[in-house]
């Protein structure tokens, strides 16, 4: 028996168990669960990739490259996901049953064929794409592009792709649609659907997550508006606390990854049940480690259960104890977070004409990639510009039209921030002035004819 999870940092699309159920193993709580089964004989194998305590859980064996016991080698790779921990698992194990002759009268299972799921689960996790998972990633799309998994390709098809998959998509068109099922539907939902050989069966299982999805868009709306809400009511706390009865859990680490990024500090969701117990998640900043800070918050009493990793973080306290964890985690990160915020920089690749921006140049880009967490893309600003057009498409996305002295207009899309300082700066701008503009490029094929879009990150005047 084997206990894996992953957790979603910053996209939209990551995959989280709403539970978060290796967080109280993996930081020392004993789940009932690990302590019954050596009882009714069962050798428990827990595969895990969290930051852990001294203190581990009964089980037969922990793998996971970031426990404190754990050799310099091992610890090396430290920043695979689970997903990439189960693969190194799988391997080993194969090939100590090949040195026992385990395969002599039976084919060995082809291990690459699965690496498909091993990079949609590293990028959904948000690791950071350096190592073995750059390997991980680049070659499972190379898998996943030849459709050998009929839910995969069911899950293609349902999310509108009409092309091979690229990193971006791992993290927001498949992750998201994987882990409805168990944010708002049924959790076994994604399993099925990445295990069955029946292309039937699994255009139907698609179909399915696709109208979570939808569901899960709804309710992350109504709880992300009511946590920004109560963010503004707590001030300028260093870290972001909300809590709430009555807000889904299955969408409270999204909606954690929102408020982050609106705030520019860590952010905490908790979710209240009825019982008075909160199930919280956190995302962070960089430089800002909030896993360790709920490790320590765990150790010091305030938290029933609790751990993660430097981005994301899962935890369990009681209603009583929210203010003192919001207290200890300021005197515990403030300074870091001042600091994280304060080296903040927008570092930008190329410059380039408005003329610039186009197919080839995402084309040429796009070959130094994956790109992801640890990796991003290339950053190019493009101007002088002037705004032909801007407005507010969608759940709350800036568009604008823009274009230069070349006479060559560029389109460009600042996702959720419409109503930022930045979104409501260029939807005032006057036509006259001239203004540069930054982001990420990426070639949009849904034209007559090939073209590019930049996702703006930011823009400042030209004069």
């Amino acid at each position: 028996m084997t206990h894996a999870t992953t957790q979603e940092g910053v996209a939209e699309g990551a995959l989280e168990r709403s539970d978060e159920p290796l967080y109280s193993q993996c930081v020392g709580q004993h789940d009932a669960g690990l302590d019954r089964e050596p009882q009714a004989g069962v050798d428990v194998v827990v595969v895990d990739h969290h930051k852990c305590a001294s203190a581990l859980p009964i089980a037969h064996a922990l793998v996971n490259p970031n426990r404190l016991d754990e050799a310099d080698d091992a610890a090396a790779h430290g920043h695979l996901a689970a997903v990439g921990v189960c693969f190194l698992l799988a391997a080993a194990l194969v090939r100590t049953l090949r040195e026992r002759g385990f395969f002599a009268a039976r084919a060995e299972p082809k291990l690459v064929d699965l690496l498909d799921m091993v990079a949609l689960g590293t990028v959904a996790d948000v690791a950071q794409l350096r190592g073995l998972n750059r390997a991980f990633v680049t070659q499972g799309l190379k898998v996943m592009a030849a459709g050998r998994n009929v839910g995969l390709a069911a899950l293609i098809e349902a999310s509108r792709l009409t092309r091979a998959p690229t990193c971006q998509d791992l993290g927001f068109a498949l992750g998201p649609r994987i882990n409805a099922g168990g944010r708002v539907g049924k959790s076994d939902l994604g399993v099925r659907l990445l295990t069955t050989g029946d292309a039937e069966e699994a255009r139907g299982i698609a179909a399915e997550l696709e109208r979570l999805n939808e569901e899960r868009r709804a309710i992350e709306a109504s709880v992300c508006e009511a946590a920004e809400g109560l963010c503004q009511a707590q001030g300028n706390r260093a870290v972001a606390i909300v809590a709430a009865e009555g807000w889904h859990p299955g969408v409270i680490g999204i909606v954690a990854g929102r408020l982050k990024e609106k705030l520019g500090r860590p952010a905490i969701v908790i979710a209240i049940g009825e019982d008075g117990l909160g199930k919280g998640s956190g995302r962070s900043i960089s430089g800002v480690d909030l896993g360790a800070a709920i490790l320590a918050a765990k150790d010091s009493g305030l938290l029933i259960a609790g751990g993660g990793h430097a981005m994301a973080a899962g935890l369990t306290v009681e209603r009583d104890k929210i203010a003192a964890l919001a207290d200890f985690l300021d005197a515990r990160l403030a300074d870091d977070i001042s600091r994280g915020r304060d080296d903040r920089a927008l570092l930008i690749d190329a410059v380039l004409a408005p003329g610039g921006v186009c197919p080839n140049l995402c084309d040429a880009l796009e070959a130094g990639g994956p790109y992801g967490a640890g990796w991003p893309g290339p950053r190019v600003a493009a101007g002088p510009v002037r705004i032909v057009k801007a407005d507010i498409v969608g759940n709350g996305h800036l568009r604008l039209i823009v274009t230069g002295d070349d006479g060559r207009r560029i389109k460009a899309i600042a996702f959720r921030m419409a109503d930022s300082e930045l979104g409501q700066a260029m939807l005032a701008a006057p036509a006259h002035r001239k203004l540069w503009i930054t982001g990420r490029i990426k070639r949009d094929d849904w034209g007559d004819r090939p073209s590019a879009e930049m996702h703006l990150e930011d823009a400042a005047w030209a004069d």
